[in-house]
């Protein structure tokens, strides 16, 4: 895959699908700044296997959802390295209760950390890119962004958010030669699927059209699909990783 731009940043990517994104985008030749909040030891375990493996990688520990801190963050990159390339916003949480239970501290918790970051790390990235007129985003969002699900109206929320904030994001940086597009995983095999009991991961399987959960790889190869020069005429678009569940 060809990519004009040098190095990137991806948010949340010391475990799980991020760590995927990042070790493929480090294998396509890109220096990766493998960002974490908490798991400094596990984000320098993925630099170390990005660099094993003959690529490029640097380490940066920040709160997403905090302002100054993202900021700063992305000034430091641009220090270091001149630029920055692409961004992955892919840092999130869940605080799953139903409705009814959900305090609007728990809806906002997820709100800031989900689509209140992403919107500080697009605009932050428009800022510095726009002086290139060069530049690519991807946001990871989710299916349930699309679908909504029972206890999880402030997830479905921020992802759906991120959605439409992408395709906004996208109309604005056009002229400036920077593209804005997000992926939406269904269910991934993951750390956090591990622990499901075979009978429910069946259950799951069976709502899938191909009837298995994706790999994290076959979402971090979407990304990279969506940051490359192989997508130069796509923008705004909402790219669907889920083996046909939601195919609307």
């Amino acid at each position: 895959m060809k990519f004009s731009g040098k190095n990137v940043l991806v948010t949340g990517s010391s475990r799980g699908i991020g760590a995927e994104i990042a070790k493929t985008l480090a294998g396509f030749g890109l220096k990766v700044w493998v960002h974490y909040r908490s798991g400094a030891a596990q984000a320098d375990a993925i630099k170390e296997e990005i660099i094993a493996a003959g690529g490029q990688a640097a380490v940066i520990g920040f709160d997403v959802s905090d302002e100054e801190a993202f900021v700063d963050a992305i000034k430091t990159i641009i220090s270091s390295d001149g630029e920055l390339s692409y961004l992955v916003n892919n840092a999130g949480i869940t605080n799953d209760k139903l409705a009814l239970r959900m305090k609007t501290e728990d809806f906002m918790q997820v709100i800031n950390a989900n689509l209140t970051s992403t919107f500080i790390g697009c605009r932050e990235f428009f800022k510095n890119a726009r002086k290139k007129k060069f530049g690519s985003v991807v946001n990871v969002s989710s299916i349930i962004g699309e679908t909504g699900n029972a206890g999880q109206t402030n997830y479905a929320a921020s992802k759906g958010g991120v959605n439409a904030m992408t395709k906004s994001f996208a109309q604005e940086a056009a002229t400036s030669g920077i593209r804005f597009n997000s992926v939406t995983p269904g269910f991934i095999a993951t750390e956090m699927t591990e622990v499901l009991s075979d009978d429910v991961k069946d259950s799951i399987n069976a709502k899938i059209p191909m009837a298995r959960m994706g790999g994290a790889a076959e979402v971090a190869q979407a990304v990279a699909f969506l940051l490359s020069d192989h997508s130069s005429y796509i923008t705004g678009e909402t790219l669907k990783v889920n083996g046909g569940m939601n195919m609307a």
